[in-house]
């Protein structure tokens, strides 16, 4: 499966932007996806991750109740919203998808397929 993500960009703190993963190649309803993050200099880490359904999804502490991830399968994309945001979610934003079974869906080693990455800015 390739990802493409995408919808990143600059923004005054408090304000909203939408990500968007499209997906082509293989049926994408079998994969679950994750969003990561990498400021500069940090490692990438975890931002949230939905199941092939969309039915169960887990955020990271620091973007709980500010970001929403969704799926819209007929379209092959998943989202995240990210609202409430803040200079410290400035990073470059990646999506991942996999389909083998894990609980450590947080983890970067639990997925195989990666966008490009989409960088956003937020000013204080």
């Amino acid at each position: 499966v390739q990802l493409q993500a995408s919808g990143g960009g600059l923004v005054q703190a408090g304000g909203s932007l939408r990500l968007s993963c499209a997906a082509s190649g293989r049926a994408f309803t079998n994969y679950r996806v994750g969003w990561f993050r990498q400021a500069p200099g940090k490692e990438r880490e975890f931002v949230s991750a939905v199941s092939w359904s969309g039915i169960d999804t887990l955020y990271a502490a620091s973007v709980k109740g500010r970001f929403t991830i969704s799926r819209d399968n007929a379209k092959n994309t998943v989202y995240l919203q990210m609202n409430s945001l803040k200079p410290e979610d400035t990073a470059v934003y990646y999506c991942a998808a996999d389909r083998r079974p894990t609980p450590a869906v947080f983890a970067l080693g639990a997925y195989d397929y990666w966008g490009q990455g989409t960088q956003v800015t937020v000013s204080s």
